[in-house]
């Protein structure tokens, strides 16, 4: 049996996905590796460069859509055709160091709680990119906007070389173990982009598997090369909008920003009578 699938979902990131994969070629884990690329329609090559690319010790499978379906369903497509024991979905903007893929799987054997485990995220400078959710719950949003309680809705990364439990990880290197493709199954389809990662693991643990951060699976990120193609800078938080009303519930949508809302203007309040 293969060890390990890899899904990589691809749009319009040739140099970057070549990259990613040349990475996984090198990590000399040992481990019986396929990989799957499903890219959503690119027009930059990326079908091209894909088919003319030659892997010597690399079993790469090719799945071109006729039109962008979306990160979650992307993932999907490969999920449902992987052989691998473990499924790890990595973003085409990735960089894997050597092992990293060995020190996930070798984590999620002898750790039979596990149902995501997330790897320890670097910026191309080398910098620690903080990769791990709190959940956000309307608990943690009056914590945090009324109560004083910092960074529950900030991403971060835990200290320390140990694994940590945490609620979420971020999805761009995120290890599927097979408890959790029984227990939780593929991602959910209603989210085109952005909050998929944290439902799958909302869902991880309501099935009772843990997720983990894993500090000794290091891989480089360019973080958000993939996003920044389905909207600019500016425009981008009105993506997040469809997928936290999905994530959500309408309700408690308008609840939390309606929180947000009014203890931004108490913060404000309390500053200006000090």
């Amino acid at each position: 049996m293969i060890d390990l699938s890899i899904i990589i979902v691809s749009f319009n990131t040739k140099k970057l996905t070549v990259d990613c994969l040349k990475s996984i070629e090198k990590e000399e884990s040992g481990l019986d590796i396929e990989v799957i690329v499903v890219d959503n329609n690119s027009s930059d090559g990326s079908r091209e460069a894909l088919r003319q690319l030659k892997t010597k010790n690399l079993k790469l499978i090719t799945i071109f859509n006729n039109e962008n379906l979306g990160y979650a369903k992307a993932n999907n497509q490969g999920i449902k055709i992987a052989k691998g024991k473990y499924i790890l979905l990595l973003n085409s903007d990735t960089l894997v160091h050597k092992d990293s893929l060995g020190e996930l799987v070798k984590f999620a054997r002898k750790t039979p709680d596990a149902g995501v485990i997330g790897s320890k995220l670097l910026n191309i400078d080398g910098s620690l990119q903080n990769s791990c959710f709190h959940f956000p719950t309307i608990k943690n949003v009056i914590l945090e906007y009324f109560l004083g309680k910092k960074g529950l809705f900030d991403k971060y990364a835990p200290s320390g070389k140990d694994p940590t439990v945490v609620d979420a990880v971020v999805g761009a290197s995120f290890l599927i173990t097979p408890p959790a493709k029984e227990r939780v199954g593929v991602l959910d389809e209603r989210y085109f982009a952005y909050f998929e990662d944290i439902d799958y693991c909302r869902q991880t643990w309501k099935k009772g598997l843990k997720v983990y951060y894993l500090p000794t699976s290091v891989i480089t990120h360019y973080h958000g090369a993939t996003f920044k193609k389905l909207a600019n800078e500016a425009e981008r938080w009105k993506k997040l909008i469809p997928s936290s009303k999905i994530y959500h519930g309408l309700i408690k949508h308008y609840l939390i920003n309606a929180i947000i809302w009014l203890g931004q203007k108490w913060q404000k309040y309390l500053q200006k009578q000090k």
